[in-house]
């Protein structure tokens, strides 16, 4: 049973920028369910995109900002094309030592590596599925184009980009009843009024949302061909971003 979440129940009189640490790492996988509305949906779908269209042998799949691993493993339950391998990459030491030992009590049989450093400085070769799941949002905006942009150049014809990020909004009703949404979400999922705060207080300057329509532009001028709103939950949304195909790269499965 993974450990609850408390690092922001008591007070704090100054409350410092959010970072991976130990802490995080311990606590991460309880965290991020309590905090994100439809993140077990994200990650179970992530299974069903691997296995639609991790359809090339020999592809690659990345799990960019991988924090544990959910979404690499989900990817591999879903994989079902020959010779396809899972690429699993964070940036915190922390989060890669127990997401390696997360990996390495699975079962299941689709070669995962994993492994720390930066996502910009990755290289992304022989793509199929790239997932980043929340991890966009801590790039400084300035470096976001070119990040998607190395995806794109470095995905197969017919690959997917699974994008899920916070969003925000222009106008300021829509952004404060998402907000306020958000917060009740995370108060039902059971943190006080004093952590959803000081939580909110840490991430302000470090997790920087944008708006849908910020990341639709960008994903098309970087020549993604067609993209889709698969999943959005008050401030929360996930984008599927697809490269075209002149072939028919997607393989239905069996049955």
């Amino acid at each position: 049973m993974e450990p609850k979440d408390t690092l922001y129940s008591d007070y704090r009189e100054r409350v410092a920028d959010f970072v991976f640490d130990d802490a995080v790492a311990a606590v991460f996988d309880d965290m991020i369910r309590r905090s994100v509305p439809g993140y077990a949906t994200v990650i179970a779908m992530t299974k069903v995109f691997a296995e639609q269209y991790a359809a090339q042998a020999g592809s690659v799949c990345y799990d960019l900002g991988c924090s544990l691993g959910a979404s690499a493993l989900a990817m591999r339950k879903g994989i079902i094309c020959p010779g396809c391998r899972i690429i699993a990459v964070d940036n915190s030491a922390q989060m890669v030592k127990r997401c390696t030992e997360i990996v390495a009590l699975d079962k299941g049989i689709v070669p995962v590596e994993v492994f720390q450093a930066d996502i910009r400085d990755v290289p992304i070769k022989k793509a199929s599925v790239v997932v980043m799941n929340f991890t966009l949002q801590f790039l400084s905006p300035d470096q976001r184009d070119a990040m998607i942009q190395k995806i794109y150049d470095g995905l197969r014809p017919g690959g997917v980009l699974l994008l899920s990020e916070k969003i925000t909004f222009e106008d300021a009703d829509k952004q404060a009843f998402e907000t306020d949404m958000h917060h009740e979400f995370k108060k039902l999922m059971g943190y006080s009024d004093l952590e959803v705060a000081q939580k909110r207080k840490s991430l302000e300057k470090v997790l920087l949302p944008e708006t849908l329509e910020a990341h639709k532009n960008r994903l098309k001028k970087s020549g993604f061909a067609k993209t889709h709103l698969w999943f959005q939950c008050f401030n929360f949304m996930s984008l599927a971003a697809f490269k075209e195909s002149t072939t028919a790269e997607r393989r239905k499965p069996p049955g």
